[in-house]
């Protein structure tokens, strides 16, 4: 893992990055920062940009504009498995995995494909990247690591996805939509392992709907529409804002929002 420069330099700055689809604007000149030990939310409507905002930044799809640099370095342009090995991993919302391999086998070619550039890669994995899979693992809290993951239940998939992530020994990790379809106690738990994961010195920005989850573990959240920035600020200034109220909240997630912020006023920092 490389080093990102002094405390309270960035880690991540994107600089008026944009994505063209045709006359489509999907990311309109999104200027965002993340510093070292942040958890950044980033919310907003379906269509507001946000996957294809990760999607720039991981270079799984091109910028069109604007550039990016991580850890002081400038990665615009580089390819996706450059960007996993100068540091930044990600999820997707669909919960993608080697289906015929089991748990173990999922992290532990994570850990040897996605840590470091290799020349001849090869197929045998090694004593190091099996103790970082394994670390990975414990780190989510994922049991049963001889199952085969086209067996596993969806907390599981999410968790195997967080897993192979982590197996990346990221400095940033990028998390979209992880409690999608989840439970309130499955929400809980990947709630936990959020915290776990900053608490380990992981930097963290997160895309998610359940606003509850989003804003009990931010420090700090930007609200996105039509591509651009509509809010960035403290989590508990997200439902005072009348713009976000208007054109992502409503009337009655807000009020729920707000009582909520009432009942637990120190939720801001991490819940």
């Amino acid at each position: 893992m490389s080093s990102s420069g002094q405390a309270n330099d960035p880690l991540l700055v994107c600089e008026g990055v944009t994505k063209t689809f045709g006359s489509l604007r999907a990311v309109d000149g999104l200027s965002l920062t993340v510093h070292p030990g942040e958890v950044v939310g980033l919310g907003g409507p379906n269509g507001a940009g946000k996957t294809t905002f990760f999607d720039v930044v991981t270079a799984v799809t091109s910028i069109s504009a604007g550039r990016i640099l991580f850890a002081s370095r400038d990665i615009t342009g580089l390819a996706a498995h450059e960007v996993c090995r100068a540091g930044i991993a990600r999820t997707f919302q669909l919960n993608a995995a080697f289906d015929s391999l089991s748990v173990q086998e999922n992290i532990e070619v994570a850990a040897h494909f996605g840590y470091a550039d290799r020349r001849f890669p090869g197929f045998a994995i090694g004593g190091a990247a099996r103790q970082r899979a394994a670390a990975a693992l414990d780190l989510v809290g994922l049991a049963g690591r001889d199952r085969v993951a086209r067996d596993l239940p969806v907390l599981d998939r999410k968790l195997l996805m967080i897993a192979g992530a982590v197996a990346t020994s990221p400095q940033l990790l990028l998390l979209d939509e992880p409690v999608g379809g989840l439970s309130p106690s499955e929400v809980d738990r990947i709630a936990n392992v959020v915290k776990r994961l900053s608490a380990a010195g992981i930097a963290i920005l997160l895309i998610e709907h359940v606003m509850r989850f989003l804003l009990s573990l931010s420090t700090r959240v930007v609200i996105m529409h039509h591509g651009k920035s509509i809010f960035e600020g403290a989590p508990s200034a997200v439902a005072d804002d009348q713009t976000v109220v208007e054109t992502y909240l409503g009337k009655a997630a807000t009020s729920r929002l707000k009582a909520y912020f009432v009942k637990q006023p120190e939720m801001s920092t991490h819940g």
